[in-house]
């Protein structure tokens, strides 16, 4: 099955130039007579420009189907296809892909998962974060915790620049805040997630995640456009790593926030996100104070 990508081009920009350029350049690289002896091995990989439809406003929307024998079913290869060389001519967004239904990862647990793990089934689930964000000792973390706790509340995660610090490093936050998980769950039978934040260059990363899952971590916050995809596909498999990966949204504007560049936003934090095994995606409210427009598709809910 093809991997099926939208393409949306600003009022005046030559679409159907532009359509041709990525299916050709995205995948074979390039098609012209000397290669003719090869044709046959090459048009196996060739991406196919199915439509280039002109809307009223006066931009255009191509879709381009590309090989799935062109990737790895994973994220990164897939994004080094339909986006990578071709992102360098500012030209085109990204705003749907369809992706095989076996592509990727499946979450170990999603959203329904989380709920079970909680037993909450009834009511939205309500999550705080640590703050201030820097500056706090692990005591002061497990006092939060505390408090958390007694209001109610089902989740807690670190916020996304906390990590590894002197000041409070992460197995020491754990270990103050597992004390407080226990006890709510011997005095209520309540459990509480903590998403801690793992971090870490890629030699060490996984590694710490094992550890704190070991020291009793019962979830995981990971900052995937800093570590990037292939670091959550690896905790997403990793046997040891049995418990809710929380995604954060933290670079992301980077790559969706510009309308008329770029991937969308519904692509970056839904569709990837799923595809790469993430139980659950943060992005910030419409009504909230980051400019962030977000159209609520299906693929933002992880199942």
């Amino acid at each position: 099955m093809a991997i099926a990508v939208n393409y949306r081009f600003p009022s005046g920009v030559d679409a159907e130039k532009q359509a041709k350029i990525i299916a050709i350049g995205q995948t074979v690289g390039t098609w012209d007579a000397r290669f003719a002896h090869r044709q046959a091995s090459l048009q196996a990989h060739l991406g196919e420009v199915i439509s280039v439809i002109t809307e009223p406003q006066g931009h255009s929307t191509a879709t381009i189907h590309f090989p799935e024998t062109n990737v790895e079913n994973d994220i990164p290869s897939l994004l080094t296809m339909i986006f990578g060389k071709y992102s360098m001519a500012g030209a085109a967004k990204v705003v749907d892909l369809q992706l095989p239904e076996n592509y990727g990862l499946r979450p170990k647990f999603g959203i329904a998962g989380i709920r079970k793990l909680l037993d909450v089934f009834n009511r939205p689930l309500i999550m705080a974060i640590f703050k201030p964000a820097l500056g706090l000792s692990a005591t002061d973390h497990a006092d939060i915790f505390r408090q958390v706790a007694e209001a109610g509340l089902d989740i807690i995660k670190d916020d996304e620049i906390l990590g590894n610090l002197d000041s409070a490093p992460t197995l020491e936050r754990l270990k103050a805040c597992r004390v407080i998980i226990d006890r709510v769950k011997q005095e209520t039978g309540r459990t509480i997630l903590y998403a801690v934040n793992v971090t870490g260059n890629a030699t060490k990363l996984i590694q710490n995640a094992r550890e704190l899952v070991r020291n009793g971590a019962n979830a995981l916050l990971l900052n995937v456009f800093s570590y990037g995809f292939s670091v959550l596909e690896a905790l997403a498999t990793d046997p040891e790593i049995s418990v809710p990966i929380f995604t954060h949204p933290a670079g992301v504007g980077a790559i969706s926030a510009a309308p008329d560049y770029g991937i969308d936003y519904s692509i970056t934090l839904g569709t990837l996100m799923a595809y790469a095994g993430a139980d659950a995606v943060l992005y910030p409210a419409h009504y909230g104070n980051l400019p962030l427009r977000l159209k609520m598709k299906q693929k933002f809910a992880i199942a």
